[in-house]
């Protein structure tokens, strides 16, 4: 309580990286909501800022440090501010941050959220803290998200992870594996339901090896689409290892499982691969790719793809080339590798110049450019389901939203409304998006599945 106004603190959050840490600022927002504290949206109104980080790449804390250095300036003028950094930085910087940069007064890592309310009133009475030791067990099962939206939803099912490939510093950041109960998730995603969300994509840094005794992750899914028919269900990121027949065959098998897969592969080297311990090679990846194309028809497949890892050759860059064309992904995350404390690779030789870097990826970009171009070529005259997520960025004139592919579509907002579905035909499409006009708006009943 801010006792000169005797109105309850205010709370500012920004969030950087990926989809896991968007929803673990909905968990740190309902557990800052429990202890009194309101959220405010506007950094000038701000008692409590903070900032949910990400550490995956370089570019990622070079933006959040410059992000603390503007926090700096806010808190000059403010200097009764509580600055935090959360997050899977604040986990991996630790000490850092509160010893090089003076705005900062609390560092808290990814499981160690419950401890923000009591760390924040030490804060306000003048004493730093640290907070982000590691577990094996929190997975914060019991706390519901605070969401403002009800449209899309992000469902954190796992967290951590225990593939330990040599780039990556999320076991590092965010610990081991360990899987919420079957029975929470579906309690929170018919709680969704009621609240009228639309939309639900279950996370987890390796979603596909969730696990809940004898529950696997193709049981959770099943189990998620069964509560409500009408609602889209989406999960990322697969690892390929992880991802079963039964688990392909599972998305097949039901009408709300979104026909879009996130597959990850990094790289067309099986020679990369293995120094990434990325524990498959390129012909498995192959087959895992036509076993899903051939078990779900008109299936979406995108990917992540890291330039320039150690020792990486010109070779090596044709193969994954070639990988890109034969599998005809619809879209690809693509990246310059950034070495990582902690990781294997850190102690590799960074060998590869970042000129050669970039120019690498600016051909697979190019690559991947021209294969999203004609396979959105096809979608022309084709009707396509909608989800309805809101006003075009660059029209106030139309409506954008996704396709069960994951594909964006622009078109006339006529008298629809967020949240509706609709049929579009499809007009015209460039690399990234489809353009249409509406044919249908369809009315979805909820038909839920009764345990």
């Amino acid at each position: 309580m801010n006792e000169t106004t005797n109105k309850p603190l205010s709370v500012y959050l920004e969030t950087y990286g990926c989809q896991m840490n968007v929803a673990d600022s909905e968990v740190v927002l309902s557990i800052m909501n429990g202890a009194g504290y309101r959220r405010t949206a506007e950094l000038e109104n701000a008692d409590v800022v903070f900032v949910n980080t990400c550490a995956v790449r370089e570019n990622a804390e070079e933006r959040v440090y410059g992000r603390i250095g503007d926090f700096w300036h806010y808190k000059k003028d403010n200097p009764g501010v509580v600055i935090g950094v959360l997050g899977c930085m604040a986990e991996r910087l630790r000490k850092n941050l509160l010893e090089s940069e003076s705005a900062v007064d609390i560092v808290v890592g990814p499981d160690e959220y419950r401890r923000l309310p009591e760390l924040v009133e030490n804060a306000l009475a003048g004493e730093k803290g640290i907070a982000v030791r590691l577990s094996r067990v929190e997975n914060y099962d019991d706390i519901i998200p605070l969401r403002t939206e009800g449209i899309s939803a992000w469902l954190s099912v796992m967290r951590g992870c225990d593939k330990f490939c040599t780039f990556c510093v999320v076991p590092f950041t965010r610990g081991r594996e360990r899987s919420r109960t079957l029975h929470s998730v579906i309690k929170e995603v018919e709680q969704l339901s009621a609240q009228g969300f639309k939309e639900v994509t279950l996370l987890g840094q390796n979603v596909n090896s969730y696990r809940d005794d004898a529950y696997d992750f193709a049981d959770l899914l099943a189990s998620v689409a069964r509560v409500d028919r009408s609602m889209r269900v989406r999960f990322t990121t697969s690892h390929p290892q992880d991802m079963s027949d039964k688990l392909i065959e599972t998305i097949a098998a039901h009408e709300n499982l979104c026909k879009y897969i996130h597959l990850p592969v990094q790289s067309g080297s099986d020679r990369i691969l293995q120094l990434m311990n990325r524990t498959y090679n390129t012909e498995h990846y192959l087959n895992l790719v036509e076993k899903i194309k051939r078990t779900i028809p008109g299936v979406s497949l995108s990917t992540d793809i890291i330039s320039g890892f150690p020792t990486e050759t010109d070779d090596d860059q044709k193969m994954t080339i070639e990988l890109i064309k034969r599998v005809g992904y619809d879209g690809a995350f693509t990246f310059k590798y950034s070495p990582r404390e902690n990781t294997k690779a850190w102690h590799m030789d960074d060998d590869v110049p970042d000129a050669l870097k970039t120019t690498r990826l600016n051909e697979i970009i190019e690559v991947q450019r021209e294969i999203s171009w004609k396979k959105n070529q096809q979608e022309i005259g084709q009707t396509v389901e909608v989800l309805i997520e809101g006003p075009s960025k660059k029209s106030d004139e139309d409506f954008c939203g996704r396709t069960d592919t994951n594909k964006m579509v622009i078109f006339p907002k006529g008298g629809l409304k967020a949240g509706e579905y609709c049929t579009i035909k499809i007009a015209r499409a460039n690399s990234a998006t489809l353009f249409g006009t509406v044919v249908a708006q369809e009315t979805k009943e909820v038909v839920a599945y009764a345990s």
